[in-house]
């Protein structure tokens, strides 16, 4: 076997916060990870749908970047951007 090239391997310790809720439409069950990593920006999984994004506040500002990492509707998307911009 050739010899494996790691560009890193590091472990961190890290805040992790599990939260569900319900919107109008959609269920969220989301796991939401904090580290040093990601310049301050947070690690979110939406453990329903096995999609994920790294985001910070700049990127719930971006039009179309919750609808497309989670694909998402434009309601749905809407009502995750405000829980979001609670945490962020």
């Amino acid at each position: 076997m050739d010899e494996r090239y790691y560009l890193y391997d590091e472990t961190v310790d890290a805040k992790v916060r599990f939260v569900s809720f319900m919107g109008h439409n959609e269920r969220f069950d989301l796991a939401i990870i904090q580290t040093d990593r990601y310049y301050g920006k947070y690690l979110v999984l939406n453990l329903l749908s096995d999609r994920f994004a790294i985001i910070g506040e700049d990127d719930l500002k971006e039009p179309g970047y919750l609808e497309h990492a989670f694909q998402l509707s434009d309601e749905n998307a809407k009502e995750l951007r405000e829980f979001l911009y609670e945490i962020v």
